[in-house]
């Protein structure tokens, strides 16, 4: 079965879409990163803890509420989160040695 011509544009469109949005992740993470370091270090250079539960509660149930009002599984946007928050703490923790 072969695709037809505007099928298959549209096809190409939205994975040219997609490209893009994964782009802008990437360079959003970056971003968030570049942040979450110069908090690190500011924590550090205080001793204070690496990690901030509350902080990261109060982060998690806002996250799943914004998945929520842009229809995505909220689920999945705490997992994503946990991800990020995993790896924050372990660049604050480097900070600490």
């Amino acid at each position: 079965m072969s695709l037809t011509d505007p099928v298959m544009n549209e096809l190409l469109s939205l994975r040219a879409s997609i490209d893009n949005i994964d782009a802008a992740l990437v360079h959003m993470l970056a971003e968030r990163f570049k942040c979450t370091q110069k908090v690190g270090k500011l924590k550090a250079e205080h001793n204070l803890p690496p990690a901030d539960p509350a902080r990261e509660q109060a982060q998690i149930e806002r996250l799943r509420s914004l998945a929520v009002s842009a229809n995505l599984d909220p689920d999945f946007a705490e997992t994503f989160l946990n991800f990020i928050i995993k790896e924050v703490i372990r660049h604050h923790e480097a900070f600490r040695r």
